[in-house]
């Protein structure tokens, strides 16, 4: 499926030949993200990320643009909480070309001082868009009471102050202390093969090996439920509950994975079914299972009606205890593997999917795993696994509830009583 490889500065490449694709996706991942700012660097990986698209010494940023979309490709870019990726999907015919562009970005990013001055006001206006989305901005607010004190609490855009306080030596400093080879991977996936990439990699990606500083880990500290509400005049609830899940075993996380399926993971859900489908309480409901290099996290989240919200709120407590209580039978949880099985493989099945999954991986993780290990540990996942990760997350006490909508100081009471059931 793939082929792995280091240069001697340190540098992985990863190439996996789809020889029955015409395209080829390329993806430029660098090891830093928001959990490796402080408090005065929030947002400055992001912000990193911008600029590198804004020009650099051979190119400008409309040239950049330019040659990858004029050819049929695509060209993009994102932050996480641990990883900047620079990615280009472009007919294989291009690949030398494609390749070229995100070197160049990389390596040699201009970093004007007007440029630096648009993309502060840029991101201010990313910044303040966010707020004015309550479903999105209701994850910022989980975020920063679930990791209080931590970098994944602070959003990756950062917050209007720090951005305008960036100085262009600030962003060159920052940089070069994580876009080192060492620190960085290079995925191909496509119609290629691994000595064509080997071969241009070796050529584009000089530099020497550097020690790499690491980023912040969580500290886990909550010892009661917490309850945060923005109060605004919204025609929807936006709610998400969030808990904290410590790192275990591999076979914890996969069975996570399909709790969050089973829970929320899809229309045939426990939550979509009770609280859209039964009961008419909310259009989106959904779950989600995630997991960091040192922790994890479950997500509920929703939109839904000020007149139901009560309601729905109880029908999603309820729905998890039953899950802690009585856990699930064998059929929901087949149809759930197979879901999540079948997902999984059918996203592999794009150049651009599996090149994100591999850079994922390799970054995160630290390694690759073998895609018949995921499969038939998803197949070992028992009802007695789901039950047990069930009633180790979902903990009374590790509860996080953030609500944005047009709410009273009164009902923070019987929010709290609600979350005290679990």
């Amino acid at each position: 499926m793939y082929s792995e490889n280091k240069l001697a500065n340190g540098l992985k490449v990863i190439v996996s030949p789809m020889p029955h694709m015409n395209s080829v996706s390329i993806g430029v991942w660098i090891g830093v993200g928001g959990r490796h700012e402080n408090t005065a660097q929030s947002g400055i990986s992001h912000f990193i990320e911008h600029m590198v698209f804004k020009g650099t010494l051979l190119r400008s940023a409309k040239e950049l643009k330019e040659s990858v979309e004029g050819v049929g490709g695509a060209l993009n870019g994102f932050t996480s909480d641990e990883v900047t990726c620079y990615m280009v999907k472009v007919p294989a015919r291009y690949f030398e070309s494609g390749m070229d562009i995100l070197t160049d970005m990389v390596y040699n990013p201009k970093f004007d001082e007007e440029s630096i001055v648009n993309e502060k006001f840029v991101i201010c206006e990313e910044i303040k868009m966010y707020k004015d989305q309550p479903a999105e901005h209701v994850h910022e607010i989980l975020e920063g009471v679930m990791w209080p004190g931590n970098p994944m609490g602070r959003p990756l855009t950062g917050t209007i102050s720090t951005v305008k306080s960036f100085k262009r030596d600030d962003i060159v400093k920052f940089k070069k202390k994580y876009y080192s080879p060492s620190n960085i991977a290079v995925v191909v996936v496509g119609k290629i093969t691994t000595k064509e990439v080997m071969k241009y990699v070796s050529r584009l990606y000089k530099g020497d090996a550097q020690k790499t500083p690491g980023y912040y880990p969580v500290k886990l500290s909550q010892k009661d439920l917490k309850v945060a509400i923005s109060r605004r005049k919204t025609k929807q609830m936006h709610l998400a509950i969030g808990f904290p899940v410590k790192n275990t075993s591999e076979n914890d996380k996969f069975a996570s994975q399909l709790t969050s399926v089973i829970l929320g993971g899809n229309m045939s859900s426990r939550l979509f079914e009770e609280l859209r489908e039964k009961k008419g309480l909310c259009y989106d409901i959904a779950s989600s299972f995630k997991y960091h290099k040192d922790i994890a996290e479950f997500v509920i989240h929703g939109g839904i009606d000020r007149g139901k919200f009560h309601i729905a709120l109880s029908g999603i407590i309820d729905e998890v205890i039953k899950l802690k209580e009585q856990g699930v039978k064998e059929d929901e949880l087949i149809r759930a593997k197979e879901f999540a099985k079948g997902q999984f493989q059918l996203g592999l099945e794009s150049t651009s999917n599996r090149m994100i999954w591999l850079g994922d991986k390799i970054m995160v993780d630290g390694k690759i795993p073998d895609i018949e290990h995921i499969l038939s540990s998803l197949d070992k996942v028992t009802c007695l696994d789901i039950k047990s990760v069930s009633l180790r997350i979902f903990s009374r006490s590790m509860a996080n509830l953030a609500v944005i909508g047009d709410l009273a100081e009164k009902d923070k009471s019987w929010m709290i009583r609600d979350l005290e059931r679990l």
